[in-house]
């Protein structure tokens, strides 16, 4: 019989109601509930709790170390140029610097009004040099007064004496045929053929042209800085790097006079000048950045005074970049760790205004290895190149089944490239699809076999990689990896030595140099893109011979914590040692390695053998980033293209080879210490090493290959000098 709701209503009432009744006078509500309800209370009351299930305390997760960040590129702000001070000369000083028989009036020291008008002035840079100053030299060669004014070393016996003359004087004619056997001139880009190949004598003039030069005026005697030209410099605004503001104060106050101005009108100095700060794009550099407003033929003296000081600082500026970049590579990323080359900027100014031949050394500011003398050349011929017939978006992936519209291009590509084998064997197949965009399935064996002429990873995937191998770089790629080479070659020293090891990371080679000369090259495997390897230089001063591993610091975190969490006797049984602050061994398994995080108090390394990660040897140049050369027990990575794969250090296909270079030895020699226990070898002499990152680089032949940038690295590079052309440009 089903209970409804109301009538259990009812049955309950009722019940209550007898309860009543039958119950005491003196029971009370309290009383009815516990009978009616207390019955149930004491049941839950007697059964059994649940069981409590013990939680285990949450591991911790392990802690991570994490490498060198790339930053956000700073650069250092202009300052303003402060001519006020610079000390005026006193009065008797004044006097005292005023040339013998120079009318005072023409040369610049008549005081001229700090409110007059400025002349007209025009920026020139490269060929616009010659013909700006041409013309000012045209309009004074035309004024009789000016032609009056000028001053001939016949007029002033003490204008030959000065130590700012840059050509011979008369009475040394006879020196100068000898002085023109040991001349040596400057090679120009355009000399693409002799760069390299030695220097050239520089055309001077002979014995027998004397006679002639008794007609030649030489040059005039340095024009002081007047007072008033001092004061009018109160009004120009020049913005300069802090260094070279700092040198034009310090130089003028101590030297005040004209480097870059004679005779009323900018001197064969100041062109000379202008025509190699012009000349900049040779060297990947920006020529506006160092642009000059040249004088107009009207200038007065505040003008002069102002193009003089202007001059100084773009040269300047010209030094700083030719011999150390234009970008700090410190700044881009903790990976690059160089130190910094010092300029004494004060020195730089007194050399120029010294130099017989202010070009030449200007040029010799920048380096002078054969490399980056490839590089130039490199780069002026892909200014004049045509880009190639066949241009692929460089991002481009085709796999088997896809359709892509750049896929015609590959394939017309693949037929320029093949031989005759391959047409033999392929062309059919080939010619069929040849304006398809769709990769038909019959055309993978195609593109393996044309990945595998190529000479890249043959998975009939078509990716960047493979289509860079087919076209190569595109012109306007090439350009900017041989622009940013350049600019990376300035990091390095402006000569490298006879011997040295060089590694390219993105090549993924190491060439080991003696007398000049490349004695063995071999491939390398390098840091992956998470542990990437470094760009720096340092010294290479020991071999390890069946070395032990030290574990860096972030790879026994990284690595291994998670491994020891779950297994603290995993070291043990892998032919780990684990070495405690006071130098005593003690087992893995007796570490609780969960409680330290990520500072864990115990040095680890592997033992030698078979299974040591570093193999049978390492080559050691002791720095703080830890890396170094070694051997690999993983000799099949070297057959990949990609090999960026390793923690950081520099794998070695042929280390036997490396070691047996560094050392001086002969090969059988290192075979024979490796028949022996662990040791370890001093190099008699420390080998330069020079561990870098070049996605466009010469051989020892001139001819400059190009590779993937595998870090990016050209990418932040480029972005940071682009911060630094922001700073500069006009206005900003």
């Amino acid at each position: 019989m089903r209970l409804t709701r109301s009538r259990a209503l009812a049955v309950s009432t009722t019940a209550i109601a007898a309860m009543l009744v039958a119950g005491a006078p003196s029971a009370s509500a309290q009383n009815l509930f516990e009978r009616l309800f207390g019955n149930r209370e004491r049941r839950v009351e007697r059964e059994a709790p649940p069981p409590v299930v013990q939680q285990a305390p949450a591991r911790p997760a392990p802690p991570r170390v994490t490498g060198p960040q790339y930053y956000t590129y700073k650069t250092d702000a202009l300052v303003r140029v402060d001519f006020a001070a610079i000390k005026p000369v006193r009065a008797d000083e004044e006097a005292a610097l005023e040339p013998t028989g120079i009318d005072n009036e023409s040369v610049g020291s008549t005081v001229v009004a700090m409110e007059a008008a400025p002349s007209d002035s025009s920026e020139a840079t490269g060929a616009e040099v010659d013909t700006a100053l041409d013309a000012v030299e045209r309009v004074l060669e035309a004024d009789p007064a000016a032609d009056e004014r000028s001053t001939t070393a016949t007029e002033t016996t003490d204008v030959a004496e000065s130590p700012s003359a840059a050509l011979p004087r008369v009475e040394d004619a006879q020196l100068i045929g000898e002085a023109a056997k040991q001349a040596v001139s400057v090679p120009r880009v355009e000399d693409a053929q002799l760069i390299g190949e030695g220097t050239a004598t520089a055309e001077m003039p002979k014995v027998e042209d004397a006679p002639a030069m008794e007609q030649v005026s030489a040059p005039p005697a340095p024009q002081p800085l007047t007072n008033a030209e001092i004061a009018s410099l109160q009004q120009v605004e020049l913005l300069a790097e802090k260094e070279a503001a700092d040198a034009i104060v310090a130089h003028y106050t101590a030297v005040p006079e004209f480097i870059w101005v004679s005779d009323g009108r900018p001197n064969e100095r100041a062109r000379s000048a202008l025509r190699t700060l012009g000349d900049a794009a040779s060297h990947g550099l920006e020529p506006q950045d160092y642009a000059v407003a040249v004088p107009g033929a009207d200038a007065d003296d505040a003008a002069l005074a102002a193009f003089e000081m202007e001059l100084s600082a773009r040269m300047l500026r010209y030094i700083r970049d030719a011999r150390s970049g234009r970008i700090d590579p410190n700044r881009i990323s903790g990976y690059h760790d160089f130190a910094p080359k010092e300029l004494d900027a004060v020195a730089a100014l007194q050399l120029a205004r010294n130099a017989d031949d202010v070009a030449a050394y200007l040029e010799a500011q920048h380096p002078q290895n054969a490399r980056y003398k490839a590089l130039r050349v490199e780069l002026e011929m892909l200014r004049a190149a045509e880009e190639n017939d066949i241009v692929i978006a460089p991002n481009t992936v085709v796999r088997p089944g896809e359709t892509n519209p750049e896929f015609p291009k590959i394939l017309t590509l693949i037929g320029q490239r093949a031989d005759e084998a391959f047409r033999a064997e392929h062309g059919d197949v080939l010619t069929r699809h040849l304006s398809s965009e769709a990769y038909a399935q019959e055309l993978a064996p195609v593109i393996k076999a044309a990945q595998k002429l190529a000479g890249v990873g043959a998975d009939g995937v078509i990716g960047p990689r493979t289509i860079r191998a087919l076209a190569g770089e595109t012109r306007a790629g090439r350009i900017e990896k041989a622009e940013v080479a350049l600019e990376q070659a300035r990091w390095l020293p402006s000569q490298l030595p006879d011997r040295h090891v060089f590694i390219n990371t993105p090549a993924f080679k190491a060439t080991y140099v003696e007398d000049g000369k490349e004695k063995l090259s071999m491939r390398t495997v390098v840091g992956s893109t998470r542990t990437q390897t470094y760009f720096f230089q340092d010294k290479i001063q020991y071999v390890e011979f069946h070395p032990y591993w030290g574990v860096p610091r972030s790879i026994l975190v990284n690595k291994y914590l998670p491994k020891l969490y779950s297994d603290p006797s995993y070291l043990d049984r892998n032919g780990f040692e684990v070495v405690d602050r006071r130098g005593r061994t003690v087992p893995s398994s007796s570490v609780s390695w969960s409680q330290y995080g990520a500072n864990v108090p115990f040095d680890v390394r592997q033992r030698p053998g078979r299974g040591n990660a570093l193999g049978e040897l390492k080559i050691m140049f002791p720095n703080k980033h830890a890396i170094y050369m070694h051997d690999t027990p993983e000799k099949q990575l070297f057959d990949r293209d990609n090999r960026a794969v390793s923690n950081g250090c520099i794998r070695l296909a042929d280390p036997r080879g490396m070691a047996a270079a560094v050392l001086g030895w002969e090969r059988s020699r290192v075979d024979a210490r490796l028949e022996q226990p662990h040791s370890r070898q001093n190099l008699d002499v420390e080998v330069p090493v020079y561990v870098g990152y070049f996605t466009a680089w010469p051989d020892e032949a001139g001819k400059v290959h190009y590779y993937d940038d595998v870090y990016s690295r050209d990418e932040k590079t480029k972005a940071a000098i682009d911060k630094v052309e922001a700073l500069r440009a006009p206005g900003a």
